[in-house]
């Protein structure tokens, strides 16, 4: 029972910056889920020595990206879809076919440029692993989100998106370091040709 005593402390917290400062708390909890993330990511890859510059690329990229974008798009489609039949149905149409792809790029792009890598080689992430990354995400995240608008409350809706959005973030965070581990591989070979 004491374990009990401290957790109900610490969401009771929680909730209450929810209410108070939604925009505030949304980020800051995307930022803290993201780093988690690619830290657990680097670890489950067994790397020897955590890339600190990726974690906080992460975390950076919730902290402006993922939680305020989550904030705003769920409350327009609250809005939007207030008073329809399908609201349900709409609200999980519109997070498919609009914000998803709209994230995923952001992350692709911004991600690779909060690492200090070029512009050049964000666009080239985005273009080489945007597709499988996007079918990935409808293919895997959409019953989520469906459970997300149908049995979440609306002020919990971002916290369980980040939720689910850690476990992706898991994947995507894996998919993009083997990515720059083959391009790092092919200009290793390609200088060594020369």
């Amino acid at each position: 029972m004491s374990l009990s005593k401290p957790i109900f402390n610490l969401l009771g917290s929680y909730l209450e910056q929810l209410f108070e400062h939604p925009l505030r708390t949304k980020a800051i909890t995307s930022c803290v889920i993201a780093s988690s993330a690619n830290l657990v990511s680097q670890k489950l890859g067994g790397v020897k020595q955590v890339n600190t510059d990726s974690v906080l690329a992460y975390g950076l990229f919730g902290l402006i990206f993922t939680g305020p974008l989550s904030h705003f798009f769920y409350n327009w489609l609250d809005r939007i879809t207030n008073d329809t039949r399908f609201k349900k149905l709409l609200m999980l149409l519109g997070e498919r076919a609009l914000f998803a792809p709209v994230i995923t790029a952001l992350s692709l792009y911004f991600i690779s440029r909060f690492e200090y890598k070029s512009h050049d080689v964000a666009l080239g992430n985005l273009i080489t692993q945007y597709q499988s990354i996007l079918r990935g995400n409808w293919k895997y995240l959409t019953l989520p989100v469906f459970i997300n608008f149908n049995y979440v409350p609306p002020m919990l809706r971002v916290l369980f998106a980040n939720i689910i959005g850690f476990c992706w973030m898991v994947v995507l965070s894996t998919k993009r370091r083997k990515a720059e581990q083959r391009r790092q591989q092919k200009e290793q070979d390609k200088s060594k040709s020369i």
